[in-house]
């Protein structure tokens, strides 16, 4: 009778689960802007190979020419290092741990979980805290890292312009473009400290220059990064102002700040407004709880409640995707 009951709530699991993931990535594909961005480059090709008939000067053909094999140059090495370890994982939210010790914490973690769940619901059946378990050692810590990454990163963002300007006004004060790195390396705010003294010190063991902006994209990958490193790379190859265009570069990355703040604030009620969805299952079920506490306990003291909440569950999540993915917009 428990196995029945057991293959029944995992064959009904797996049917809520295979039939949200299956909605959720049709709805994606039809959201998604992969049909946008494809006509946006035929229509780029199309406007570049007009203005090329129309005859531009050498000049800028070569420098559009070199950008061009720059960014290939850039995409194909990181092609090759697609494979994302989990010590780079650590690197990018800053986290000066080894993937040993993160381990250990995933596995407390997991127990500390499956604990709390097995103890805090007597009733629930066992495979509840296993799969909470589960969950609080594979899922939870790879989440906090990523999030921890991710505010890294808008740190970064936030400070990397006024970085550039360093620069600039070191190229046109006279200094070399190494000082001007150590520069930053020693005065800028964390993170942009800890990123620029990497590159020093990989540039004093003889790591060529190039080479160092691709371990800095690795550990911060970012479009403001690779812009800056084609831009160095460009000027190390064909010369040029360097001051001119990092200068251009920063105003750039100022733009694209300004524009993230107006799609966040164009965004701000698509947001709020699912959050208000999301939260509300949760806010109306703990009401009833506190009302009337025995009507609701059926859903997770009987083995058709727990279904149900696991069905209910999972086209939840379904939910929260495709909203998320309905108010995320690409700039």
């Amino acid at each position: 009778m428990l196995d029945t009951e057991l293959m029944q709530i995992g064959l009904g699991l797996l049917v809520a689960i295979s039939a949200g993931a299956a909605i959720y990535f049709v709805v994606s594909s039809l959201l998604s802007g992969d049909a946008a961005e494809k006509r946006l480059q035929e229509l780029s090709e199309s406007k570049g190979a007009r203005t090329q008939s129309r005859g531009q000067t050498d000049l800028g053909q070569n420098r559009r020419k070199q950008v061009a094999d720059s960014l290939k140059e850039m995409e194909s090495r990181q092609k090759q290092k697609e494979k994302v370890t989990l010590r780079l994982r650590l690197e990018r939210a800053g986290l000066e741990i080894t993937p040993q010790s993160f381990w250990i914490a995933s596995g407390v973690s997991g127990l500390f979980i499956g604990a709390v769940v097995y103890f805090a619901l007597p009733g629930i059946h066992p495979i509840v805290s296993v799969l909470a378990a589960f969950a609080g050692a594979f899922g939870l810590p790879r989440l906090a890292v990523a999030q921890m990454a991710k505010r890294r990163q808008a740190k970064f963002v936030a400070e990397f312009a006024n970085s550039i300007d360093v620069i600039v006004r070191g190229v046109k004060s006279g200094l070399p473009l190494n000082e001007c790195l150590g520069i930053i390396g020693r005065e800028s705010p964390s993170p942009i400290r800890e990123e620029f003294q990497e590159i020093v010190e990989q540039q004093r063991v003889g790591i060529p220059l190039a080479e160092c902006f691709d371990r800095m994209m690795a550990r911060m990958p970012l479009p403001e990064v690779k812009f800056f490193s084609i831009v160095i790379g460009i000027q190390q190859q064909a010369g040029g102002n360097l001051s001119e265009a990092l200068g251009n570069l920063s105003g750039v990355l100022r733009d694209r700040r300004r524009l993230q703040a107006k799609v966040k604030a164009l965004s701000a009620e698509a947001k709020a407004s699912a959050a208000v969805l999301g939260a509300l299952p949760f806010i109306v079920m703990t009401m009833v709880y506190i009302t009337t506490p025995n009507y609701i306990a059926l859903l997770w003291t009987t083995k058709m409640g727990q279904f149900l909440l696991l069905i209910a569950g999972s086209w939840m999540t379904v939910g929260l995707l495709v909203m998320r993915k309905m108010i995320n917009f690409k700039y």
